[in-house]
């Protein structure tokens, strides 16, 4: 089981908490993505995620490939994410 999961943050999420919630269902998602593309390292490279104002943000211990960036734009154009495709990645 692996339990350094990253740090989940958003802007203004102590007046709106539900960001941080959906946060965690992206996050899921993605990871779950990830598990059946057999990325067996992607949670491992992932150490943030922020939601600022409607895009999110990954951070990533290391670069993640063009695939792992998809799983999180993919996630967040959910239902259970923003509905958009607005997703940076910071190294």
């Amino acid at each position: 089981m692996f339990l350094d999961h990253p740090t989940i943050t958003a802007t203004n999420s102590f007046t709106e908490p539900d960001r941080i919630e959906r946060l965690n269902r992206v996050y899921g998602y993605a990871a779950a993505l990830a598990d059946a593309a057999g990325k067996q390292h992607f949670i491992e490279k992932c150490s943030q995620l922020h939601d600022h104002k409607g895009t999110l943000i990954v951070f990533w211990h290391e670069a993640p490939t063009e695939e792992e960036k998809t799983f999180f734009t993919v996630a967040w154009a959910s239902k259970v994410g923003d509905g958009t495709t607005n997703v940076e990645h910071e190294i």
